[in-house]
């Protein structure tokens, strides 16, 4: 491929992984990771309450990494509560899991900013052989899509595994008992999906600017141009 073809794939591919940092970095600060609705079934159970009635227990709740808000029905009107993981989580929810999806996201802002700097790199100079070069383009791009799935699984497996919403809902609750009544993935959580994608979308850049995958094997021309040797 032509030379300013290849410039303009990689300024594409450096583009495409700034905007990926400044989502992910955005992201990480929101609390729009999960949006649900969460049910008093202590309340609805005491009223007896079905249909247009049980409306009145049904509350609503979306976090993120670090904050959230919940807003309990019981009956008696919407009552905000803020919340915050750190400190006040941190007993009831799995912290392990919980402190490495927020390091996973550390790291892809990293590498995608340490990737976007040598796609610009091999852009406007002249790249290296080693780890400047193609391998280490495909490299930054595989450590970034490979954290943003581990993200994408962590989170859910929180959510979906460990019933995240339900052991918020239920947080400092002494009198009533909340249920998840319906929970969706919101808006930070689809960039974060996004950007995964558009890091393996790079190495499909890399590729067609013309460089070959690391570890494929190079035609061996050695061995035809020994054969054609023999015969002279």
């Amino acid at each position: 491929m032509p030379a300013p073809q290849k410039k303009i794939l990689f300024c594409l591919a450096g583009v495409f992984s700034f905007v990926c940092a400044l989502g992910t970095a955005a992201a990480i600060g929101t609390q729009l990771w999960v949006k649900g609705t969460i049910l008093c079934k202590t309340g609805a159970l005491l009223v007896n309450a079905s249909g247009p009635e049980l409306e009145k227990f049904i509350g609503e709740i979306q976090y993120g990494l670090f904050h959230g808000e919940r807003v309990r029905q019981c009956g008696l009107g919407g009552r905000p509560f803020q919340f915050s993981f750190f400190p006040d989580l941190l007993k009831i929810i799995p912290a392990s899991i919980h402190v490495s999806i927020i390091l996973f996201c550390t790291v892809l802002i990293i590498f995608t900013l340490v990737g976007m700097g040598f796609f610009l790199y091999n852009a406007f100079g002249s790249p290296y052989e080693t780890l400047h070069g193609p391998v280490g383009l495909y490299l930054w791009s595989f450590i970034s899509c490979s954290c943003g799935c581990l993200i994408m699984i962590l989170f859910s497996s929180e959510v979906k595994i460990h019933h995240l919403s339900e052991k918020i809902a239920n947080f400092k609750e002494k009198s009533f008992t909340f249920k998840t009544h319906s929970e969706r993935f919101a808006d930070s959580f689809w960039i974060i999906l996004a950007c995964s994608l558009v890091h393996f979308l790079n190495a499909l850049l890399i590729r067609l600017a013309g460089f070959e995958f690391p570890f494929s094997k190079p035609k061996d021309s050695g061995t035809a141009t020994g054969a054609a040797d023999l015969m002279y």
